[in-house]
């Protein structure tokens, strides 16, 4: 029998952590333990072993973003973040990316799409479509040396890994990646599969941002052949 997913809230509003434990459990998800600022939730992460965590960005004493920090340390047992805003485009959220988070949703997200984000980062997949992460990353990314060095460069990557990289930036999905590149949709998974690996990245939102803080891709460039639809 498949283990419950287990979550850990933090928040410091007990109504948002009051509702989100009643549409978690409606659905099968254990919320193990409560947090109301990042101090509990990095102490409770340590003692409850969660699954994954949805973490509010502005708490007292110690904030969602040094907790993210703290609780992603590269343990292989290391529970996947959701980030929690009031405001889309936050740039708390982009720096929470940076650090590891593996999405985010509004406060005002919709009890199914909590439930499936929940399931859908345990399962390793990036929350956010690639598009939408390269706004928040044209918005706030900021390129120098010391930035570039956070990322060792790519160098590492095949010319193949380079050209899917750029095009995976640029928010195109594994299908249309597959359709540009005249690949079964199989191969592309591997490709990113590979540079995840290489680069010693969590998952496809890391990877777009890699993409521009190295300047692989530019803020504000478009590729003529996107689709309109954004998918994940």
């Amino acid at each position: 029998m498949t283990e419950p997913l287990r979550v850990l809230l933090a928040d410091d509003q007990t109504l948002v952590r009051t509702g989100f434990r009643l549409i978690l459990g409606a659905d099968g998800i254990d919320v193990v333990a409560e947090a109301t600022n990042g101090t509990e939730a990095v102490e409770a992460v340590r003692r409850t072993r969660p699954d994954v965590v949805l973490m509010d960005v502005r708490m007292p004493e110690m904030d969602g973003l040094e907790a993210t920090r703290r609780i992603l340390t590269g343990a292989p047992d290391e529970p996947r973040v959701i980030i929690l805003t009031t405001f889309d485009l936050d740039r708390y959220v982009y720096a929470a990316l940076s650090a590891g988070a593996s999405g985010f949703l509004l406060k005002d997200v919709t009890p199914e799409h909590l439930t499936a984000a929940v399931r859908t980062v345990r399962t390793g997949d990036a929350l956010l479509a690639p598009a939408i992460t390269r706004r928040l990353v044209e918005r706030f990314t900021r390129r120098g040396s010391d930035t570039a060095a956070l990322h060792r460069d790519l160098a590492s990557l095949t010319p193949r890994e380079l050209e899917v990289l750029g095009l995976l930036a640029r928010g195109l999905s594994n299908a249309e990646l597959a359709t540009r590149l005249h690949l079964a949709e199989a191969t592309v998974k591997t490709h990113v599969a590979r540079i995840l690996a290489k680069l010693g990245l969590r998952d496809r939102v890391q990877a777009v941002i890699v993409a521009y803080e190295t300047g692989l891709v530019s803020a504000g460039e478009r590729e003529a052949a996107e689709q309109p639809t954004e998918r994940t």
